[in-house]
């Protein structure tokens, strides 16, 4: 019987969540195979855009991928957004946003969302000057996983993402990893 491997890995902010880069144009991107030594057979659960961070699954296990990526799994965000969040914002976070996927106008989900309020688990990186305005901080639970579709959901409702991190997949978290660290697990 075939061994499988699990990890989880903090994708720091700038990377791309493939191995491999594809791409005629843009040659110079920072992959993931730059990080740690993988087996040719390792393949990312899901994906964080090259400008998000946080936790990603690796596995060589095509079932458990399916799985993770399912609408069965919570995938949880937390996302610092330009402007402050109003309660009224997060009800129209929570009942699903109209955003284009494809071209084509999709209503996400209904999910969950909050202000979050401690942020200390979170690592310091400067986005922008505070002279900008006011930023704040928030939690976004969903079941899905469109293209895009937090920093969508919310600058439809005025508030553009301005840092997105991944912090939860089902039961697994980031812990008190740092960005590029890679941990072992058991599924």
């Amino acid at each position: 019987m075939e061994q499988h491997t699990y990890y989880k890995i903090y994708k720091p902010y700038g990377y791309l969540s493939q191995f491999v880069n594809r791409q005629s144009k843009r040659r110079n991107k920072k992959l993931l195979s730059t990080l740690h030594n993988f087996s040719e057979a390792t393949m990312a659960v899901g994906r964080l855009d090259e400008k998000s961070e946080g936790l990603l699954l690796l596995t060589t296990n095509g079932k458990f991928s399916s799985y993770i990526t399912s609408s069965k799994i919570e995938k949880e965000y937390h996302v610092l957004v330009d402007g402050i969040i109003t309660p009224d914002k997060i009800l129209e976070l929570q009942d699903g946003i109209d955003i284009s996927v494809e071209g084509k106008l999709y209503r996400t989900k209904r999910c969950k969302a909050s202000l979050l309020k401690d942020t200390s688990h979170i690592i310091e990186r400067f986005v922008r000057d505070e002279r900008h305005g006011p930023t704040s901080w928030l939690s976004i639970t969903l079941t899905e996983g469109k293209f895009r579709q937090v920093r969508k959901m919310t600058a439809k409702i005025g508030l553009p993402t301005l840092r997105l991190i991944r912090v939860r997949i089902g039961n697994y978290t980031l812990d008190d990893m740092q960005p590029k660290d890679m941990w072992p697990i058991t599924h």
